[in-house]
């Protein structure tokens, strides 16, 4: 009985270690096209908290109201002086060119300075990369105009590790993500 509750008791302790975790997948280099048709990558994110998301510009489900919530986060950041990146990761390469990227990130804000919608990659390679860096699924059938691809926000640390993974169905989102974010400023 004593063995059982110290392998019990072993156990918990080490699913109790996993919830202090602070480390996550660290993002490789990348090097992409952003909404102005400049060259964008993790150079350009080094030393600076970043927020990534997963979007394409004809999509008719999440990506709206996901661009509309990174908005509203855009400003209440803004508001307490926090400086935080935006990337927007786009599935749909090739329908998204930097010109179709820049007309649809303006009709959620007016304020891109510090937002980066990319593009300039092949569907295989964002495919890839998603999974690959940040464990999710994109997938675009044949059938469809219509991207699959993850509904999550992620936090991303100076040092370009993944710190925390925010679904942006979670009614709390909004506040998960500024606290994370709160940890780096």
């Amino acid at each position: 009985m004593k063995k059982r509750l110290a392998g019990f008791f072993f156990i918990l302790l080490l699913s109790g270690c996993s919830l202090f975790q602070e480390e996550g997948p660290t993002v490789s280099p990348f090097t992409f096209i952003n909404q102005h048709g400049e060259r964008f990558g993790l150079e350009d994110l080094e030393g600076k908290v970043w927020i990534a998301d997963f979007i394409f510009t004809n999509c008719e489900t999440v990506c709206p109201p996901m661009t509309s919530t990174l908005s509203d986060l855009q400003k209440t950041l803004k508001e307490e002086g926090l400086e935080v990146e935006l990337v927007s990761f786009s599935v749909d390469p090739e329908v998204d060119s930097p010109e179709r990227l820049k007309e649809y990130l303006s009709s959620f804000t007016e304020e891109d300075v510090n937002w980066n919608l990319l593009t300039g990659y092949s569907q295989e390679q964002i495919e890839a990369f998603a999974l690959e860096e940040f464990q999710t699924l994109v997938s675009k059938p044949d059938e469809t105009d219509q991207v699959l691809h993850g509904v999550n926000f992620y936090v991303v640390n100076p040092e370009g590790m993944i710190v925390e993974e925010v679904s942006f169905t979670d009614s709390d989102a909004t506040e998960k993500i500024m606290k994370e974010v709160k940890r780096y400023q």
